[in-house]
């Protein structure tokens, strides 16, 4: 049985990803991005792009939340929103696709337009076909619908 949230779940991570938004130190591209990780133990975490001078030491706003649920314990990952100011769906970079897929490919992932309209897919949606932790032997953690 796939994942599914709420619509009320969906409203709550669609606004807290547009105030993660906010929060964004993005001096150099100034193109900020907000991110909302709701996890399987009910929590929310937020992330915004940190930009750096050394561009390569920048963090996107999806890595960050995924960063913040691991380092306290969670890694059970249900939905993730991402927000942007731009006009289109913002879709994760690769780096972050990659990254996010390491927990999973059933995790929903929400990208949003600052008119509130939004578009759902998954992670394997995102990355078809990925490298994941069982193509060297070992078990993906992937949360679970419940039955």
């Amino acid at each position: 049985m796939p994942l599914s949230i709420t619509d009320e779940q969906r409203d709550t991570l669609i606004a807290m990803a547009a105030e993660a938004k906010t929060k964004s130190y993005s001096p150099y591209s100034k193109f900020r991005v907000g991110a909302a990780l709701l996890t399987k133990s009910g929590n929310i975490y937020t992330g915004c792009n940190v930009e750096n001078a050394s561009y390569g030491g920048a963090i996107c706003a999806e890595r960050t939340a995924y960063v913040k649920a691991v380092s306290e314990g969670d890694k059970l990952m249900v939905a993730l929103a991402v927000a942007t100011d731009a006009d289109a769906f913002t879709s994760p970079c690769g780096i972050c696709r990659q990254f996010v897929r390491e927990f999973g490919t059933s995790t929903i992932v929400i990208l949003t337009k600052p008119d509130g309209s939004f578009k759902e897919t998954t992670v394997g949606g995102l990355l078809p076909d990925s490298f994941g932790p069982d193509d060297l032997g070992f078990e993906t953690i992937e949360a679970t619908a419940d039955e």
